[in-house]
């Protein structure tokens, strides 16, 4: 079964087609439909075994990167959002829907009815809109789903593109259950593995994570933007012979799962 992908639009939003075509490369089925026609019923999430929250300007990033996106998904898709990440099946949000999944309150991950914000997605260390390629390390011992069966030498490339990417928890007692769940599931690295600093950690992100899971590991925030890096000729330096790093393998992950769950 090839399983099908909701790539949820709001207005704002320009990775959909990015994000659709990494998914059907992966295997999925995806449909690019806005998120106030699964507000108004004519599409059900429930009728889908992945959804992705693709990158972008939602609103205009009024009240914040992402903000006003996370309202509509807490008042217009709360029940069925809840229900969806209840199930088990795997949500991805890239960029500006990670922004929106954190102050939703669905990551780090929070199951009670009204789920409460625990972390923020506030502005990069350098003050300014960074733009440029950066590695990822996934974290094998993450839960998180996206990442199963990669190991920490599979270093990933792919580029971000923000101004708000800066994770930093509430306080000492979310940072502390972030690393017992261990919810970091990738993490900023220099090139070739080693510690990242500035720019290899783009945006002074605590503990360098770039990726950040729920402990059910079926729901993956990223800034990055592997969606960017799905075939070799889009690394800025095929034309000097470098291959490898591709993002694919998060969006591979992530569709056979939903294939095997559903």
């Amino acid at each position: 079964m090839q399983p099908r992908v909701l790539i949820l639009h709001a207005p704002g939003t320009n990775r959909d087609r990015e994000a659709a075509l990494a998914c059907q490369l992966a295997g999925g089925v995806p449909e690019i439909v806005a998120v106030d026609r699964v507000v108004a019923g004519d599409r059900k999430l429930a009728d889908y075994q992945m959804l992705l929250l693709p990158g972008g300007f939602s609103f205009g990033d009024d009240l914040g990167a992402g903000k006003l996106w996370s309202i509509a998904l807490r008042d217009g898709l709360g029940d069925q959002l809840q229900a969806f990440v209840a199930a088990g099946r795997p949500v991805m949000g890239i960029c500006n829907g990670f922004q929106a999944l954190v102050k939703a309150g669905l990551l780090p991950g929070d199951t009670s009815a009204d789920p409460v914000q625990r972390v923020t997605l506030t502005r990069n260390d350098s003050a300014r809109f960074e733009c440029r390629w950066v590695t990822l390390r996934p974290e094998p011992d993450s839960p998180c789903v996206f990442t199963r069966g990669l190991t920490d030498d599979l270093l990933i490339q792919c580029p971000v593109a923000h101004g708000e990417g800066k994770i930093a928890a509430r306080d000492d007692t979310v940072r502390d259950a972030m690393g017992t769940h261990r919810l970091a599931a990738l993490r900023y690295v220099s090139p070739d593995g080693s510690a990242a600093t500035y720019p290899f950690n783009p945006n002074g992100s605590e503990g360098d994570i770039a990726g950040l899971t729920n402990p059910a590991g079926n729901v993956l925030g990223l800034m990055p933007h592997p969606e960017d890096h799905i075939v070799a000729r889009q690394h800025p330096r095929f034309h000097r012979g470098e291959r490898g790093g591709l993002g694919l393998v998060l969006f591979e992950a992530g569709i056979k799962y939903a294939a095997e769950a559903a």
